[in-house]
Formats: C-alpha cells, structure tokens, sequence
C-alpha cells in the first residue's frame, strides 16, 4: 500500500471558483484515497512551504524555554476552551495501553479575544503567526469537505453546515504544533513511543511535518512509513467521518515511532485537526443506523478521557 499524491491545484486557496469537471476528477480521486486508504497527500493546496515553516520555527521557540515559563499555558488552564494551551512531555497516551507518549504540543482551539498567549520578547508574533496558519488551514479544510461530499453524490452543506463555527468555544477544531524532543532509547520505557497508535477523532486532519518517523496501519494490519514529500499536506480521515459516511471513508490507526539509536535530532509537525460543532448530531448520512447518533462534543469528551485518563 502507498500513500496517493494528489493534485489540489484546481480548488487551491487561490482559486475562487472551482470548473465542475475538475471538482469531479478531484472527488474521484479523493474518494478513491480515502475509501480504500483512508490517507492522501494533496500538492498545490495554496499553503506554501514557507508559512509552515514560519509556524514551526515560532513553536520550536515555545517549546525550547523551561518547562517554568510553558506551565502558564498549560492544557486545561483556560475555562471557555479546556482543550487549549500546552501539553507536557508524557502527559498523553494516545495509545492508552502504553507509557505517555515522548511528546510536546501546544493546542490551539480558541481564537476568542479573551484567551492569553505568549508575548515574551522572544516569542514576538507568536500569537499572529499562529491565528493567521489556523485560518489557513480552516480554509483548505472547509473546501476539502466540500470535494468529499460530492464525491458522495451528497450536498455540500451536509459536512459544510457542522463545521461554521471554527475558532470559536462552541468548536473543537484545533491547531496543535508537535515537538518531539531527542530520544535516548534506552532510558525510554518499556513499550514507549514518540506518539502511541491511535486513530484521529473528528472529520479530517491535515499534517505538516519536517521529517519521516510516521507510520499507517494498513488493511492487512502493518505498519508502513509515511515519506515525508515537501510542499505536500498529508490529509487523512478521522473517527467522526468514519461514523457520519457509514465506514465509507476510512479511519486508519497511525503511530511515531522512537528515531533509531544512534539519531539523536528532533522532529516537528503541525496537525490541524477538524472537528464538527460540539452540539452538531452526527448521524449515518446513508439513511441507515449502523451506528448511533452521537453529538461531536460527547464523543470527543469520550475520547479525550481515554489519551489523558479519566478524572
């Protein structure tokens, strides 16, 4: 099994209006990747290498300060938005049956007025590099939500209307820049991992990341690693759409795995994880009732108590 590389160049960010024939070919192949593969890497999209880069090289400045002046920032620490903020080397197990996984991020799920960001001399522009790559994201994301309902045959408005609220508290949708500090191999836990198997949670994700370590389960149950391709966003389905298309699109397990021994470098991404409205319902959209209605923040709530233990 590979990974398609499919071309995004017709409903890039800099295009207003989509020709219908290529809209077709793009859901076409868009079905096609994500029914049998349920990943696919989209080239050409309108986010330029650049702007990525700008937002990891901000986070990397983040996360290379003393734990003292993160903890402000803390997971948790914010009312309206608890899943905002900073989340501490070994503090989640997305894989709940292994040791926490060997990892940073910082979340951002809020863009209310209200939340505070870091401001010290050294992180100047944290807070606009970051804001100005969420409406990025959440751009491309809306216009991959309309390509995959039509290829469906099913009205664009059936995904678009869940997902109006992003950025706001009634939203999950989140930005989360991912540091993975150096790894002595040996002093790891028994069975730990830079990010245990899991599979996402909401609708979609896009990933951006600075170097291979990622691997996907495929049908047959091994694990294969993903190339790391420039300029490319790998894009893949989550849990919730899963659910919604019935197990017409796919939600594969995906895991980062310990750098070799010997490797003692780091490795960053940027995951943008969209997430329907927290009160949207999400039933089987084929009519039929081969799972249960469940609204997207419950099941969310659900799975956040499983990576960070239930309190």
């Amino acid at each position: 099994m590979s990974i398609p590389v499919v071309d995004f160049g017709a409903y890039s960010l800099s295009v207003k209006d989509v020709d219908d024939k290529q809209l077709h070919k793009l859901s076409a192949e868009l079905k096609t990747a994500f029914t049998e593969v349920g990943f696919v890497f989209l080239k050409n999209s309108g986010i330029v290498q650049e702007e990525v880069d700008r937002v990891m090289d901000m986070s990397k400045k983040f996360f290379l300060q003393p734990d003292q002046l993160k903890q402000p920032f803390s997971r948790k620490s914010f009312l309206n938005s608890p899943n905002h903020g900073w989340v501490s080397l070994e503090t989640e197990r997305l894989n709940p049956r292994r040791p926490g996984d060997l990892k940073e991020a910082f979340n951002i799920t809020s863009l209310h007025p209200d939340i505070k960001w870091p401001s010290s001399a050294a992180l100047t522009g944290f807070q606009e590099i970051h804001t100005s790559f969420f409406q990025l994201c959440k751009e491309l994301s809306l216009r991959v939500l309309r390509v995959m309902a039509q290829s469906l045959d099913l009205d664009p408005d059936v995904f678009l209307s869940a997902h109006r609220l992003i950025g706001t508290d009634e939203n999950a949708t989140t930005l989360r820049s991912l540091y993975y500090p150096p790894v002595n191999g040996e002093k790891a836990k028994e069975g730990q991992l830079r990010c245990g198997e899991h599979s996402d949670y909401g609708s979609i994700t896009l990933l951006f990341q600075d170097s291979e370590g990622l691997q996907v389960c495929t049908r047959a149950g091994d694990f294969i690693s993903v190339p790391s391709i420039p300029g490319a966003i790998l894009v893949n389905i989550a849990d919730l759409m899963q659910r919604w298309t019935s197990d017409q699109f796919v939600s594969v397990r995906h895991r980062v795995l310990l750098p070799p021994v010997g490797d003692s470098g780091t490795r960053q991404s940027l995951a943008f994880f969209v997430h329907p409205e927290d009160e949207a319902l999400i039933t089987c959209c084929d009519g039929s009732n081969k799972y249960p209605p469940v609204t997207a923040g419950a099941y969310l709530l659900e799975r956040f108590n499983d990576s960070y233990g239930r309190s």
